[in-house]
């Protein structure tokens, strides 16, 4: 049962249309304290809330009876109605624990959507909280490794692929975020429709309308042709927004349209298309950060990041490096039709020290260099140590001094040390590192925390 709570007969009157229209069953509340009487006797399956119930608009009575539902419904997702110009009043309420907003007037199918994927993630997580939760029978064909990292990754994405869930990875660069997204949408119920991969880094921001929506013959000087957009291609499908960090804020707000309504214009065009696609984005930027900073609106900050994934660094898998060797050997064979190349212990030994600062991208590299240069059926430590390229530190340096990587590292980790004191979660995101990342380098240069 789904409840609707809001104080216009007439939003609860077409909210209850469409929804037994999709076959749901619905209650309805028109102030705050129907709403708190109906939640004492019964918690629904999910709540729509107005985020107000009288002449103002500050939205007050919507976030204090969210706080009050919670107590009684603490895991019933709630979806905040509002309008359009009061977004900042949802985004307090998501900080608040709502599980999503809709905008008035709203569409029908993006509202159908979120609340279907608010309900299936609420079942699975109850599933899991039950003991129930079966093995995991997703395909990870392309993904290598066994590292419990690795493995917490692939757990939440057999649990969240089938559901429509806005995905945010995050990870530095060459840690795998694009195969990680192909991932949900192979094992998700989109398999066998489009996979459309879309690097906002490499679109400028006088493009970036005629690359995602399109445009009709025309619409502006060099538009010869009809252009179909990403987001059209993605129809049914999955989109993949790489790099959404480097997106300016004037494309923010455009984007932030589609995600809002799935619904588009190409350029050209006045009559807006409707659009079913997931959005799944990526991004080696700090977006909380940035968001702290006014360089990427905290409205799309929130309307991505339904669930993250944070993927580990290549220095936090070192039991997965053997494994996707292994893989880059076998595969640069058959690619280059050679012999069967073998890989000595001492290499492995080797190849498990290094920095990695490019993580699997610049494991790749050297395993392909190392078999293409020396030209071996067995690649020794000293194969690899001849390739190998190391990555200077981009810290600016005196004179004609170069610091180590390592000395660099320790430095930042006591200056971050003594700017946050014993909070472990402030030092490791102003360093860009895990918790656990962090436990380890406190552990190598022997830091202690003050107590």
């Amino acid at each position: 049962m789904i409840l609707i709570c809001d104080d216009d007969v007439t939003v609860r009157t077409s909210l209850t249309l469409v929804l037994k229209r999709a076959g749901y069953e619905v209650a309805t509340a028109s102030n705050q304290q129907e709403t708190i009487d109906f939640v004492r006797r019964t918690c629904p399956q999910l709540i729509l809330m107005d985020m107000n119930y009288s002449n103002t608009t500050t939205g007050e009575e919507g976030l204090e009876l969210l706080a009050k539902v919670r107590i009684f419904c603490p895991t019933t997702p709630v979806i905040l109605i509002t309008a359009w110009g009061s977004i900042n009043l949802a985004v307090q309420g998501i900080r608040a624990g709502a599980f999503d907003f809709i905008t008035k007037p709203w569409n029908n199918l993006a509202l159908l959507k979120t609340i279907q994927t608010a309900i299936q993630l609420r079942e699975s997580e109850e599933k899991e909280t039950d003991g129930k939760e079966t093995e995991m029978t997703a395909r990870f064909g392309k993904i290598i490794g066994k590292s419990a990292l690795l493995q917490q990754v692939l757990h939440t994405i057999s649990r969240i692929s089938r559901t429509n869930a806005p995905v945010l990875i995050t990870g530095e660069s060459g840690t795998g975020k694009e195969l990680i997204a192909e991932a949900i949408h192979e094992n998700s119920n989109r398999q066998g429709k489009p996979f459309v991969k879309v690097n906002l880094g490499g679109i400028s921001q006088s493009l970036f309308e005629s690359e995602m929506f399109g445009h009709k013959q025309g619409a502006f000087t060099d538009a010869r042709h009809d252009r179909t957009g990403r987001f059209e291609l993605a129809d049914k499908g999955t989109i993949f927004l790489d790099e959404i960090g480097e997106l300016d804020m004037v494309c923010q707000v455009k984007l932030l349209r589609v995600l809002q309504d799935q619904t588009f214009e190409p350029l050209g065009e006045s009559k807006p298309r409707q659009v079913d696609t997931r959005i799944i984005c990526a991004t080696n930027k700090n977006l909380p950060e940035m968001v702290a900073q006014g360089k990427f609106r905290e409205d799309l900050f929130y309307r991505i990041n339904l669930i993250t994934i944070q993927m580990p660094t290549l220095r936090e898998r070192l039991e997965d490096i053997p494994l996707l060797v292994d893989h880059f050997t076998q595969k640069q064979a058959k690619q280059n039709n050679l012999p069967q190349i073998e890989i000595s212990q001492e290499a492995y030994g080797y190849l498990k020290k290094l920095p990695y600062h490019g993580n699997i991208r610049e494991l790749k590299n050297l395993v392909e260099r190392t078999i293409l240069i020396s030209g071996k059926k067995i690649i020794t430590d000293a194969d690899f140590k001849k390739q190998y390229i190391e990555v200077p530190s981009s810290q600016p340096v005196s004179g004609n001094t170069i610091l180590s990587l390592e000395r660099v590292e320790k430095e930042m980790i006591q200056k971050a040390v003594e700017l946050y004191g014993c909070n472990h979660s402030k030092i490791a995101t102003a360093l860009g590192l895990t918790r656990q990342t962090l436990y380890r380098r406190l552990e190598k240069y022997d830091i202690k925390l003050p107590e």
